[in-house]
């Protein structure tokens, strides 16, 4: 009987001390994440508290610990209030509207200069049109604004003075004043800005690729674009997989600037068409002081966020055999 509990005592040992030894092992390591946890913990899951007051009615007064604490509920009255406001159902359409844009114009074509910047054989040129798509990236929407607004302009708008020159137009067309011409300004602004700096990693995922799969293709007598269809895209596809299920998840709370540039690009001719769920939730939040409805509509972002996500994983998962988890 003692031998047999010195046997299971042994086996415990053994199931639990393979954990702790990769601990102790890796103690170094440890310390040098734990700021890193502790950042996370302290600015992003600690912050998640904040989101009780969504269904209270926050009175700021009351002091920030008070308020938090002694605010009134009123249960799922933001949320009710939120889908009855025509103007945040109006957000809500514009937002899944410029994402889907961004989405079927956007998202290509990163891919597309990627795979043709591959093609170029002179590393120095190469390098060079590398260099010059990344700088876009570092431009401050303020400054793409501005720059936006003096060649739009339609006094001596560098556009229009083209236009007009060339016979196109007879006057000035008001860029800036119309609606209609809100999308065209918005995804050509976004991927002028984006393209290169999102093209990196696809050149990563390309480079990764074995060079003796395009020499046998060569050898087997391939075309260029042949190699490209049957070696290159095929071998990217999973990075292309998971960047769209990233891109598809942010369709509600888009990841792409588009709240600046829509904030910074708003006035009151066009305010229809630059009104998201970003400059709503900021009018409200901000602007207004109603906190609880600001993080009433913020976590339903982040709610809308996840299925979107688990949906595009699950459809990505069933469709290409590829997905997140």
């Amino acid at each position: 009987m003692n031998q047999r509990t010195m046997i299971t005592t042994n086996i415990t040992v053994k199931k639990k001390s393979p954990l702790l030894k990769v601990f102790w092992e890796q103690r170094y390591l440890m310390l040098l994440v734990l700021p890193v946890v502790l950042w996370m913990l302290i600015f992003n899951y600690l912050p998640m508290l904040g989101l009780v007051i969504a269904f209270k009615e926050y009175n700021p007064f009351l002091g920030p610990l008070e308020g938090f604490l002694k605010s009134p509920w009123v249960g799922m009255a933001n949320f009710v209030e939120a889908f009855s406001d025509k103007y945040f159902l109006f957000s809500l359409r514009n937002t899944i509207y410029y994402s889907v844009l961004n989405l079927v114009v956007g998202f290509p074509i990163p891919i597309i200069f990627a795979v043709l910047l591959n093609e170029i054989v002179k590393i120095r040129f190469k390098r060079f049109v590398q260099t010059v798509s990344y700088l876009p990236h570092f431009i401050s929407w303020v400054f793409v604004i501005g720059f936006i607004h003096v060649l739009l302009a339609v006094d001596n708008g560098l556009l229009n003075g083209l236009l007009m020159d060339f016979g196109i137009t007879k006057e000035a067309i008001p860029f800036l004043a119309r609606p209609k011409y809100v999308p065209a300004i918005v995804i050509i602004s976004q991927v002028w800005k984006s393209f290169g700096w999102n093209s990196i990693i696809y050149i990563a995922a390309i480079t990764n690729i074995d060079p003796t799969l395009y020499e046998a293709a060569t050898v087997d007598g391939a075309k260029r674009f042949a190699r490209i269809w049957y070696i290159t895209l095929p071998s990217i596809k999973p990075t292309i997989v998971i960047l769209l299920i990233f891109n598809i998840a942010g369709m509600i709370s888009p990841n792409f600037g588009l709240f600046e540039q829509m904030y910074l690009l708003s006035n009151a001719m066009i305010q229809d068409a630059t009104e998201i769920v970003d400059t709503y939730t900021y009018k409200m939040g901000i602007v207004l002081s109603r906190y609880s409805y600001a993080t009433a509509v913020g976590l339903f972002r982040s709610v809308a966020s996840i299925i979107l996500l688990t949906g595009a994983n699950f459809a990505s998962k069933r469709l290409t055999g590829e997905s997140l988890f």
